[in-house]
């Protein structure tokens, strides 16, 4: 016991400071890819080979432009080995987007609870969020807390493209979270199907099925994204 005590005394704190302080990412990190307007000579090459369609014509005030969908990228990098001149490597991570400012989410200010419902991913954005409760990130410091039973959450964090056969239990696990609720979409293939997209076994996004109050692009997004996120569901960001 006594080697145990010293043992903690010699590591320390090693909880982040995450978001009081800014986190920066490693060296070769992958963020969402940034497209360079004046660099950029209208080949269509980095929409040709994104496997998402993430990466789309947008018409501007002036001309047309090139815009990347974070919900719909994978960080894949397809885009940016075909085309070295107009698309670069980017290093942000923290795309949390509300879709509109509920009139309840104050209810929530500084006690939340949450209820992961996997919906058919692959897991990888489940391992960045189970770090949410480990030492490092610990998300318990900001008010949110992990429940076993939707009856009890106040959020609800969705993963996975919502298969055709997962279809029901979101309906039924949204029905069975009591009002006032919040939905959250954990990673591309929630916000939008992404690689799996939209077919005979997936819905193309969980918006399709229940509505969605916060999306969390990423595959997987990083658990810095995951708590932005969670802190702009309840408006604390």
């Amino acid at each position: 016991m006594l080697r145990l005590f010293r043992k903690s005394l010699k590591t320390g704190t090693v909880t982040t400071d995450y978001p009081e302080t800014e986190s920066v990412p490693a060296p070769g990190f992958q963020g969402l890819p940034e497209w360079q307007q004046q660099s950029c000579v209208q080949c269509g090459q980095c929409a040709d080979v994104c496997p998402t369609k993430a990466i789309k014509l947008r018409q501007g005030e002036n001309d047309v432009f090139w815009a990347v969908d974070s919900k719909q990228c994978i960080f894949c990098g397809y885009c940016i080995e075909v085309c070295k001149r107009a698309i670069i490597q980017g290093r942000q991570y923290e795309l949390a987007e509300r879709v509109v400012q509920a009139p309840h989410v104050q209810a929530f200010k500084n006690s939340v609870h949450i209820r992961h419902l996997d919906s058919g991913s692959c897991n990888a954005c489940e391992w960045e969020m189970t770090t949410l409760t480990g030492p490092v990130y610990d998300i318990q410091r900001l008010g949110f807390d992990f429940v076993a039973s939707p009856r009890h959450a106040d959020v609800l964090m969705v993963t996975g493209p919502v298969t055709r056969n997962l279809e029901i239990a979101v309906h039924k696990t949204f029905a069975a979270t009591p009002a006032p609720k919040l939905v959250v979409a954990v990673g591309t293939c929630a916000c939008s199907g992404g690689i799996c997209g939209k077919s005979y076994a997936s819905s193309g996004g969980v918006n399709n099925i229940i509505p969605v109050d916060v999306y969390i692009p990423g595959c997987p997004p990083r658990p810095q994204a995951l708590i932005q996120g969670l802190l702009k569901t309840v408006g604390r960001a």
